[in-house]
């Protein structure tokens, strides 16, 4: 996507110096477009932990880069060993999102098929590299799906603009490009289809406020922002005609993890009739489980919620206290969405239904590599 019209990914290595890994640092938008270089596992992981990354498809991307810098480090006499602590430490890093560890386990994987140190080092920078090309071309792919979605709507509204409603960032800011909630808004656009995006501004990290609308300004696409708890007034008032989010981890019976506020967008948008849509790359569905009550939900620090970090009248970025001296406050990152409340998932094969035999056929290989090939088809609404 752009930044001041010039195209960005998010992560990318120096052409250079492939030595080298790029990111965009989130931290410091709205107010500074800052690109800092990481050289070694252990600053990716900090860049992880501490959201100068931030979202399920470029938390992937960046793990998968992490291991390859692990793999510079590593001692040829004690390599494997050197890696496998190297993923246990980027595993707890961000412990919630699946495409984290499913992209540090798949450069493990390929890695095991070369039979020395600099084999396994030369698969870990092209395995890295693709994921991150995945990501971009899957997210593409949703937008495309998605995109039906938005035209249907638009039909039926005579050409008047589709009013979407965002929680959190999904944009291309949390994945390589494209974004997986915002792939078919900026689909859409590019389809002539009217469009307006009400944009959550999603506490505490104010990731809608800071990324979201930035994005969307960005690409010059119309959008309001507002408080978090406003989306269910707007509903009852007719003002919404679908939701979409996007998702750290889904189940493989169509359970939603989320950033924290989502079940309540769920749980309003179904009281009103509104569709609520999940977009995501194959790569953030867990296999393993079904039921959403079993993934670890990520508890931060108490600062997040009890200061806000902005800038000043001056241009000055300062933080500032919310709460009194003793408050306590407890900082979960996600919630879970039972797949109830889901109207349909968006991936880049198409639109499945929330529900285990409807995902299983639309990834009839799920136990292996789900994420390899993008055979596209369609269950239908």
């Amino acid at each position: 996507m752009h930044y001041n019209g010039s195209p960005y990914r998010t992560i990318w290595p120096d052409p250079q110096n492939p030595r080298q890994i790029s990111i965009i640092d989130q931290r410091a938008l709205p107010f500074t477009f800052l690109v800092e270089t990481i050289s070694t596992s252990a600053e990716m992981i900090s860049a992880i932990r501490d959201m100068h990354v931030r979202g399920a498809g470029l938390i992937g991307a960046a793990a998968g880069f992490g291991i390859y810098l692990a793999a510079l480090e590593a001692p040829d006499e004690a390599f494997d060993d050197y890696m496998q602590e190297a993923a246990r430490r980027f595993d707890a890093s961000r412990p919630t999102a699946r495409n984290l560890m499913w992209a540090v386990e798949r450069v493990l994987m390929a890695m095991a098929a070369a039979p020395d140190a600099a084999g396994k080092r030369d698969i870990a920078f092209r395995t890295a590299c693709a994921i991150a090309d995945e990501d971009a071309l899957f997210c593409a792919s949703i937008g495309r799906h998605g995109m039906e979605i938005i035209a249907a709507i638009s039909r039926k509204k005579k050409g008047a603009p589709v009013n979407i409603l965002t929680h959190c960032n999904a944009g291309w800011l949390a994945f390589v490009d494209h974004g997986s909630a915002t792939a078919p808004i900026y689909a859409a656009r590019d389809a002539g289809i009217p469009l307006h995006v009400w944009v959550d501004e999603t506490r505490p990290w104010n990731q809608g406020a800071r990324l979201t609308a930035w994005e969307l300004e960005q690409e010059k696409i119309a959008n309001t922002l507002i408080c978090d708890n406003t989306g269910g007034h707007l509903m009852q008032l007719g003002m919404v005609d679908m939701v979409i989010v996007g998702a750290d981890r889904v189940t493989r019976s169509g359970d939603v993890v989320n950033k924290i506020g989502t079940y309540l967008k769920a749980l309003a948008a179904r009281d009103n009739n509104i569709p609520f849509y999940v977009a995501l790359p194959s790569s953030t569905f867990d296999w393993r489980l079904d039921n959403g009550g079993e993934i670890p939900i990520e508890q931060r620090k108490e600062e997040e919620i009890t200061t806000l970090t902005g800038i000043d009248g001056e241009g000055v970025l300062r933080t500032v206290k919310l709460a009194g001296e003793n408050t306590r406050a407890a900082n979960y990152s996600f919630d879970v969405t039972p797949a109830r409340l889901v109207t349909m998932l968006i991936t880049e094969r198409g639109l499945v239904k929330a529900e285990r035999s409807a995902i299983r056929r639309l990834f009839p290989e799920v136990g292996g590599d789900a994420a390899q090939g993008s055979r596209t088809t369609h269950e239908n609404p």
